[in-house]
């Protein structure tokens, strides 16, 4: 259950998958990888300096460390920092930014 958890397996249902697991699993799941994953960088390189500058954050938390694990549970809050001249940039170029936002 622990494994399925941080995304390692795919299934609980047996031990047996457990030999097969590759230290690639693990970096699989780190907060950069997901990032290249779910489209919000373009290369691993970027990834890294995102989140080494502070431009991510997982929850309400801003995350800093690239070496970070991120379970499957919390795969769905990794969004940018309200703050982020990144966030600010994607707004625009969707055209979903707020006069509001304008201001701050």
């Amino acid at each position: 259950q622990k494994l399925h958890g941080l995304g390692l397996v795919n299934s609980r249902q047996s031990l047996a998958v457990c030999e097969s697991l590759s230290a690639a699993a693990f970096c699989r799941r780190r907060l950069p990888c997901l990032l290249v994953k779910l489209r919000m960088a373009q290369n691993l390189r970027h990834a890294v300096t995102f989140v080494e500058q502070g431009h991510v954050r997982v929850g309400p938390e801003v995350v800093t460390d690239p070496a970070l694990l991120v379970p499957r549970a919390v795969e769905d809050f990794i969004t940018w920092v309200d703050a982020s001249r990144l966030r600010q940039k994607v707004l625009d170029y969707n055209q979903e930014r707020d006069d509001f936002d304008l201001a701050a």
